[in-house]
């Protein structure tokens, strides 16, 4: 059954050796100021081998940021810190997209460079906390975004493809998923909006769909991905009408004729079905808890064209060798996962044969 995972695929302007790739996963390692560093760059070139890296999640704009030591993509600076990433993956012969990540409400002020408030379609506190550098606060009511802000946001999505592409990356993934802002305008809980961008399914979904055309204009839609995430709670996002919300949504992208449409996938099987039906290219998807005989078994069944990998690729550089040769894998430490130094981020070990 692993044996699907190794034949090439093509996902829009992206050719792939194989189909196992690495799912973006914040890692919070970048300077203050979000510009990516050496020990990053060696990070992401370890893990090379996969059929394309999805980096984590980077703001397009100052507003954008909701955590500590996340990378954006507003800067010359940043830029130039990214355009160090890609020559070290590409020098090892690897792949990578950068995801554009908007948090949206899922922020506090003192994670950012401006400390404002944080903006959303709507003024709707989420529930939780946030980790900052005094320790754990609760996230305050954002600010709605005017409608002609959030014409001014797809743009900062615009801007930031155009970075990521001078940076010499492979291609963009907007990130729609995990309630932060894309996902934000696509759910009723926090999408409280009477103007075009908001009330009725099609407008709910528009943001979401201008910032992918924004991208696919920019830098050419066979370099243009998109992340969702059907279902997902995550961030007190409560989704109502998830089946409808989503068949509205995916046929509008498909008629971008993007590179990849990439599914975080919950337990609906029948809506998975459904969304592969009505998406005719390449179909990234990720089961956070399966298997890898169950992942390849999608592949093998055609429910999946890739299939993305998060904590397993964080813990082994070598996945794919592994895989390949059916070596045991690392287990990785929960502890290390975000901020840090070298330690449980490139100091995991290649398997020794």
């Amino acid at each position: 059954m692993l044996n699907a995972l190794w034949t090439p695929v093509t996902a829009g302007d992206l050719a792939l050796p194989h189909r196992l790739a690495m799912a973006p996963m914040t890692r919070d390692r970048s300077t203050p100021e979000g510009v990516p560093t050496e020990m990053n760059a060696e990070y992401y070139a370890q893990r090379a081998s996969h059929a394309v890296i999805i980096t984590e999640g980077t703001q397009p704009s100052p507003d954008g940021q909701g955590y500590l030591l996340t990378p954006g993509l507003h800067t010359e600076e940043q830029t130039a810190g990214w355009r160090k990433v890609v020559d070290a993956v590409h020098a090892a012969g690897g792949r990578i997209v950068v995801q554009l990540m908007h948090a949206g409400r899922i922020a506090h002020p003192d994670n950012t460079p401006h400390g404002r408030q944080p903006v959303a379609p709507s003024a709707v506190r989420p529930a939780g906390t946030m980790f900052t550098a005094s320790g754990p606060r609760e996230m305050p009511e954002p600010r709605a975004l005017s409608t002609g802000e959030v014409a001014a946001t797809v743009e900062d999505f615009r801007r930031a493809a155009a970075a990521a592409v001078a940076a010499g990356a492979d291609g963009v993934e907007i990130h729609g998923a995990n309630g932060y802002l894309v996902h934000q305008f696509l759910s009723a809980n926090t999408n409280l909006r009477t103007d075009r961008y908001g009330g009725s399914l099609h407008g709910r979904i528009r943001f979401a769909v201008e910032v992918a055309a924004a991208v696919a204009d920019e830098i050419g839609a066979g370099r243009t991905g998109f992340r969702v995430s059907p279902g997902n709670p995550h961030n007190d996002i409560r989704e109502d009408d998830t089946r409808a919300l989503y068949e509205a949504l995916v046929p509008e992208l498909a008629r971008l004729d993007l590179a990849y449409l990439h599914l975080l996938h919950g337990d609906d099987e029948d809506l998975l079905d459904t969304l592969r039906g009505l998406w005719p290219g390449a179909l990234f998807l990720n089961r956070p808890d399966a298997d890898l005989p169950t992942r390849a078994r999608d592949i093998a069944d055609g429910r999946a064209d890739v299939v993305t990998v998060g904590r397993a690729a964080l813990a082994n550089p070598d996945l794919v060798e592994r895989v390949r040769s059916g070596a045991p894998l690392n287990t990785p430490d929960p502890a290390t996962f975000y901020g840090g130094g070298a330690a449980g981020y490139t100091d995991y070990p290649p398997y020794a044969a």
